[in-house]
């Protein structure tokens, strides 16, 4: 059967749309033998009413739908302020919806996204995500997406990221120049292109000082703190152990920290730390955390008035393309130099 709409209940019971329509949200207008009528054949259909499809047709709701895989990382809840303030501006409404890195979570969003409940997408993937289609198919439904930060760069829209590579590369280059022999990438198991991005990054730094890469160079951490916590100590007390660490994840610089302070390793005389991190409280750390800040205000705030140019300017075609915001090496007493 062809997709199932009121116009199907009306042609199958030879009514009018409006009479379908009137009976579904029982009108006082339809008898009461009328209704049961199209009430049963809405339930033979398994029919479902889309109290949201005025909306979309007349892109009317003027809210914004934002997909984010967590709150507590300091980056996204810097990036929803940027959104906000665009939105705000424009007069758009923004509903935060969390996936939990679950990719069951956020197919489920998506899906409910194609009833009209929102204008328009901002999404950031969660990790557990592998493809893209639950993405395309909600684009197919006529509702733009635009990603920032984690990005599927086979989906034809905007990608509003940052320079992953470029900074992991540096971070590496200054991590080896403030005198590790033995630096390691900290990271968490995902098919993300965004921590692909930042080893590529890593491995070519080793490559240029001529050090050599292997698996071993990598620490491979999960969602569990217990879990990552048993991970980085065991590393950290080898004997042949890191003496410079490059942290993808924000969250883990914390664990990391934590890990020296049982085995009472001095960071940075035993143990250089550089980590992708947004936190206020980075500096606050003993020692202050070098960190690579990323813009996550200004590519919220980007990938926004993007999205709003799409929804209100009309016949406007969002671009295939990248838009890269450069972070900055921030450097403080947890490396030497």
């Amino acid at each position: 059967m062809d997709k199932l709409t009121i116009k199907t209940l009306a042609k199958e019971l030879q009514l009018s749309v409006s009479t379908i329509s009137k009976a579904l949200r029982d009108s006082h207008e339809i008898s009461i033998e009328t209704k049961k009528k199209v009430l049963a054949l809405a339930d033979q259909l398994n029919y479902t009413p889309n109290p949201y499809a005025s909306s979309l047709r007349k892109r009317k709701s003027k809210t914004i739908g934002v997909v984010i895989p967590e709150v507590v990382n300091s980056f996204f809840s810097q990036s929803i302020n940027g959104i906000e303030s665009i939105a705000k501006e424009k007069g758009y409404h923004v509903l935060i919806y969390l996936t939990h890195e679950s990719f069951d979570n956020e197919k489920s969003i998506l899906k409910d996204f194609e009833s009209g409940r929102v204008d328009g997408v901002l999404i950031s993937v969660c990790r557990e995500t592998e493809n893209s289609e639950h993405i395309k198919e909600l684009m197919s439904k006529d509702v733009p997406v635009i990603f920032f930060d984690r990005v599927f760069n086979d989906v034809n829209t905007v990608k509003v990221t940052t320079n992953d590579f470029d900074c992991a590369y540096n971070a590496t280059k200054h991590l080896i120049e403030s005198g590790c022999k033995n630096p390691h990438f900290v990271s968490i198991i995902s098919h993300l292109d965004i921590i692909n991005c930042r080893l590529e990054g890593f491995k070519k730094a080793l490559d240029e000082c001529k050090m050599p890469f292997s698996a071993g160079n990598i620490i491979n951490c999960t969602t569990n703190w217990e879990q990552n916590y048993n991970t980085l100590y065991k590393k950290l007390k080898a004997v042949k152990k890191p003496d410079g660490l490059l942290c993808s994840i924000e969250n883990l610089s914390i664990i990391i920290y934590k890990v020296c302070q049982d085995l009472g390793l001095k960071i940075p005389g035993a143990l250089q730390v550089v980590s992708f991190s947004n936190l206020d409280t980075a500096s606050f750390l003993h020692p202050p955390l070098t960190t690579i800040t990323q813009p996550a205000y200004e590519i919220g705030k980007t990938a926004a008035a993007i999205l709003v140019k799409a929804l209100e300017k009309k016949n406007f075609t969002i671009p295939n393309e990248q838009v890269v915001i450069p972070s900055e090496l921030t450097i403080r007493q947890s490396t030497k130099n």
